[in-house]
């Protein structure tokens, strides 16, 4: 099986350096046409500069590949609309959109502003949230879609600093659940990938300060998130980590519960008495969506 993308359209935001570098030169290679979207800003989100987008264009056109640069911003609408308009006006259509634009402002929570909280949501989050509903109509109306939320495990266990981030990254898989259900009559498939590796956003973490930083390239990364927006991926609203040399699936569950008579009082003393076996996690499940889990917690099913 060889995985291709000749004929797809493709946006990457965040382009410019690192992971999203990777995953528009991976598309490229093989065959998808690709919008290379950065602001061309520090990892704080300040400045910007048509340097960086124009420099991984111009790596694609010279490898043979398709691709143009955008600068607008996926932290407000109207830049998020003009991103996917460069793609339909170019190319007619957008198949593919990977949600990597990114910044990171990291403080302790009781020392970070509440501007350096909001902006980093606004990027992370709303970004995702804004390029996903200028694509979504595009991909309804051709009844294909691939959308890939980047998550991350700042978000989805938690990390020292990153309030603003984590609840952003949390917060795109919120996003991607809904989505994937909405998206599903119209094969539009959304999930998520938790990526790893040494990036200009992530090269001072301690994580790596005792590993061979050139084993954690992007590239790995990407091969992961190409197979996860190809016509051949056709899971929905799974959440996948990716590394070099390690590769996930990540899930949220839920533990079996303990059923208690609705018809007596319930007490804090009551709740205090059960706790262990309501926190037990040894029968946990996954639900498919809050209809399932509802109907489970009140005993319908």
């Amino acid at each position: 099986m060889s995985i291709r993308f000749d004929g797809r359209v493709a946006i990457v935001t965040g382009a410019g350096n690192g992971l999203g570098r990777a995953y528009a030169m991976a598309l490229a290679a093989r065959g998808a046409k690709v919008v290379v979207n950065d602001l061309g800003g520090a990892v704080d989100g300040s400045g910007g500069s048509q340097g960086p987008a124009q420099k991984v264009v111009d790596e694609i056109i010279a490898a043979g590949g398709e691709a143009i640069v955008n600068t607008d911003s996926v932290a407000d609408s109207d830049g998020a609309a003009a991103i996917v308009a460069t793609a339909v006006d170019k190319w007619g259509k957008v198949d593919i959109v990977i949600n990597n634009a990114g910044i990171v402002r990291d403080k302790s929570f009781h020392n970070m502003t509440l501007d350096d909280f909001e902006f980093v949501v606004r990027v992370h989050l709303f970004g995702s949230a804004f390029v996903s509903h200028a694509a979504f109509p595009v991909m309804r109306e051709n009844n294909y879609g691939r959308i890939l939320m980047v998550t991350s495990t700042s978000g989805l266990y938690g990390n020292f600093g990153q309030a603003n981030y984590g609840s952003a990254k949390a917060g795109v898989v919120g996003l991607m659940n809904t989505l994937r259900i909405e998206g599903a009559r119209y094969n539009i498939n959304v999930n998520a990938i938790a990526p790893l590796a040494v990036t200009r956003m992530s090269e001072s973490a301690p994580i790596f300060d005792d590993t061979d930083k050139s084993l954690s390239s992007p590239e790995p990364v990407a091969a992961m998130a190409a197979y996860l927006v190809s016509e051949d991926c056709t899971v929905s609203g799974q959440i996948m980590a990716a590394t070099s040399g390690y590769y996930s699936r990540i899930e949220f569950v839920e533990g079996a519960g303990v059923r208690t008579d609705k018809t007596a009082p319930a007490t804090p003393e009551m709740i205090a008495e059960k706790f262990g076996a309501i926190s037990d996690m040894t029968d946990a499940r996954p639900w498919d969506d809050v209809v399932a889990n509802l109907r489970h917690a009140m005993g319908l099913d």
